[in-house]
């Protein structure tokens, strides 16, 4: 093997890949990215064995063949290249040599034949949406998922495809986040797939805000991503997903619209001072006002006032201060609306006037 690259296009190739390969691994050769010299494409292909991402770039191939290199090392030494720099890789007295310019880097590689692949399946359901779509989709709702629940099908990303809408879901029994996309989709009959984790965070890593299409190809086991020349293919999670509609209030009594931010500074400057195991705050709203409370166990309080449109009864609820904060980052909208019944119930933020999405959040006891 032997090839030619320019560093501006070797290097956003290269970021596409590097983020599912884990700092530590069971197995070295995950440690490594797989690079293949065929014709007049480059490609470099990272992998867990649970998420393969693949990325196809231009380059001078002097000598076909395919090696696996330490993808950090590798990285590292392409992102330290100046502006601009030509990088010659070739396999040379049993090391992968990288060259550019006065520089030169002997790395070790392991044989290609060692990687680990992931078939995808032949069938599935395909679908098309624009990539600004796809990531406002995960913006609104990935922040809600579980990290390592028992309940292994909380760790994903809920994607539930009908007739003419997109809608992802996401809670980790705490809070819950829901976003709808009305398009047509032509799906038979409704669908459900749950996405990893490490898959919704490295798509929200990657994603920009252009609106090229994703073509997205969803199976019974995996997932195919494709946008642009980067492929992103991921097992599912086997699992069936919570009814999530019973979590949801649906008779929620009263409605407070606060402007989001200054709640979310309001909430900032009082979090302060709660506790920092549980960081509650209280909310307490009456007739156009809403107070915020917290305190410690060293006996420190912090109190803020601030207007609010509200015309119910007083109701006082507390709540973990981390899931306003992510809610209030994910609203868009200038004003936010809070709905709830009591203290002892669930309450639903949105942004106003945006009914295609739908937060939980559950109280606390401070």
């Amino acid at each position: 093997m032997d090839f030619v690259a320019n560093r501006e296009v070797f290097l956003p190739a290269l970021s596409k890949v590097i983020g599912v390969v884990e700092r530590r691994q069971t197995l070295p050769i995950l440690g490594n990215l797989l690079i293949i010299a065929r014709g007049e494409t480059l490609t470099l292909i990272g992998s867990d064995m649970e998420v393969v991402v693949r990325a196809d770039f231009p380059g001078n191939i002097q000598e076909e063949g395919e090696t696996t290199v330490p993808a950090r090392k590798l990285s590292d030494i392409c992102r330290n290249l100046v502006e601009g720099a030509d990088i010659r890789m070739r396999i040379k007295d049993e090391r992968c040599v990288v060259t550019s310019g006065r520089g030169r880097f002997s790395l070790g590689f392991l044989p290609a034949d060692g990687f680990p692949t992931m078939e995808t399946e032949g069938n599935g359901f395909e679908l098309e949406i624009a990539e600004n779509q796809l990531k406002r989709l995960l913006d609104k709702s990935a922040f809600a998922m579980a990290q390592q629940d028992v309940r292994y099908y909380l760790n994903g990303l809920l994607l539930e495809l009908n007739k003419s809408s997109l809608t992802a879901v996401a809670t980790d029994g705490h809070r819950l986040a829901k976003f709808v996309i009305v398009t047509d989709l032509s799906v038979d009959e409704p669908r459900r797939v749950i996405l990893p984790n490490k898959t919704v965070l490295e798509l929200r890593r990657q994603l920009s805000t252009s609106e090229q299409t994703v073509r997205m190809r969803l199976g019974e086991k995996s997932a195919r991503i494709v946008v642009g020349q980067m492929a992103m293919t991921s097992k599912l999670v086997d699992g069936r997903y919570p009814e999530y509609e019973r979590v949801i209030p649906h008779d929620t009594g009263e409605v407070a619209s606060v402007e989001k931010d200054t709640l979310k500074h309001a909430l900032s400057r009082t979090a302060i001072l709660s506790n920092e195991k549980y960081r509650g705050v209280r909310l307490s709203f009456e007739t156009g006002t809403l107070k915020l409370l917290a305190h410690n166990p060293e006996q420190e309080e912090a109190e803020e006032e601030i207007e609010i449109d509200y015309r119910g009864e007083a109701v006082s609820v507390a709540f973990n201060v981390a899931y306003m904060m992510d809610v209030l980052a994910a609203v868009d909208s200038e004003r936010v609306e809070i709905r709830f019944q009591s203290e002892n119930n669930s309450s639903i933020w949105r942004g106003q006037g945006a009914d295609a999405e739908t937060f939980v959040i559950m109280p606390m006891r401070i």
